[in-house]
């Protein structure tokens, strides 16, 4: 990882007449420089970068983190949207789509890490095994979160793919996870779009009735446009950026050692998950980390692992990623 460190010495020559301003602005620049905060508002949303996080807000709670987080674990990427917004957040994940619109709608913010790839499962409830592809999609209601932010963009796209109307040829639904889950065990809902961990739990708790039918992931890939499902963006508020810039590089290593940590240790890290209220139990998160596809990828290396996926999102429909392409700044690579 590139050091995020600025670099703001200046050489000065020590002229005897200008001691005193000297020694003043030294003193200055020093209670400048401890003003720098070791407090990082965080937020994550509760799906996998959620999971992602786990190893870091446990240790937060139990002070051992070198950053004090003052988190919270929002059900919905508004929820994010507003607290970057507003200055209520300092450092969030969010979908990756949703970063690019805010910046492209001035909101002052870089994206400083992506994380976790394709996470959406297509599921049936029922015991047929009526779809086996998204062309079998055609006629149905397909209930799914996520209106507006990625999901919502990659159904269409696939369905646009597949010779099928997204407007048409198909009704779509957006719903609560929760509301969806509750459908498909019932078999009130027949169809649905899901992330993991909410895909896997539905499927856990149906006692068989709700299958996985479609790895959104596994279409993508078989579609060869030569891009991957980044679907997570991490981002900072510039105005946090530039005044903590100790902190961010902080926050950056203890969140890629989370992300190592529930990577590598699945049952150990289950009970964490479960334990800050992400998913119902350990056993469902167990089930779900190893579908999450949680990567940690900083530095220069950012802007050439997602910008073909903001190249197919644009092409699809350029409001998706808020009317523009990313230029430099969107990148913090220091």
């Amino acid at each position: 990882m590139k050091t995020l460190f600025l670099n703001k010495k200046k050489n000065r020559k020590l002229i005897a007449p200008l001691l005193a301003a000297v020694l003043a602005a030294g003193a200055f620049a020093c209670c400048s420089a401890a003003e720098e905060t070791d407090s990082v508002r965080f937020g994550v949303l509760s799906g996998p970068t959620g999971i992602g996080a786990a190893r870091l807000l446990t240790d937060s709670d139990n002070d051992e983190t070198t950053n004090a987080y003052d988190y919270v674990i929002a059900s919905d990427n508004s929820e994010i949207v507003s607290g970057l917004t507003t200055g209520e957040l300092d450092i969030a994940c969010m979908a990756s789509n949703t970063a690019l619109n805010l910046y492209n709608q001035g909101v002052e913010i870089q994206v400083i890490a992506l994380g976790t790839q394709g996470v959406l499962h297509i599921l049936e409830s029922g015991q047929g095994e009526e779809i086996q592809s998204i062309s079998d999609l055609e006629g149905r209601t397909i209930y799914a979160t996520g209106q507006g932010s990625n999901p919502e963009y990659i159904l269409r796209y696939l369905l646009e793919s597949n010779d099928l109307d997204p407007d048409t040829d198909v009704e779509i639904v957006f719903a609560d996870a929760t509301e969806i889950s509750a459908g498909l065990i019932s078999g009130e809902i027949e169809t649905a779009m899901l992330p993991v961990p909410a895909a896997t739990a539905a499927i856990l708790q149906s006692d068989g009735t709700v299958r996985d039918a479609i790895d959104v992931n596994d279409v993508w890939e078989d579609l060869g446009n030569g891009s991957s499902l980044i679907m997570t963006a991490v981002v900072a508020r510039t105005e946090f950026i530039e005044e903590n810039p100790d902190a961010v590089e902080t926050f950056l290593e203890e969140y890629e050692a989370s992300i190592g940590y529930i990577n590598s240790n699945v049952e150990e890290a289950a009970e964490l998950v479960a334990g800050l209220g992400i998913t119902p139990s350990a056993a469902i998160a167990a089930a779900a980390i190893p579908q999450c596809n949680l990567i940690f990828i900083s530095g220069e290396a950012m802007e050439p692992a997602i910008s073909d996926y903001y190249d197919v999102l644009y092409e699809a429909d350029p409001d998706s990623v808020g009317g523009a392409l990313p230029d430099d700044g969107f990148y913090y690579c220091e």
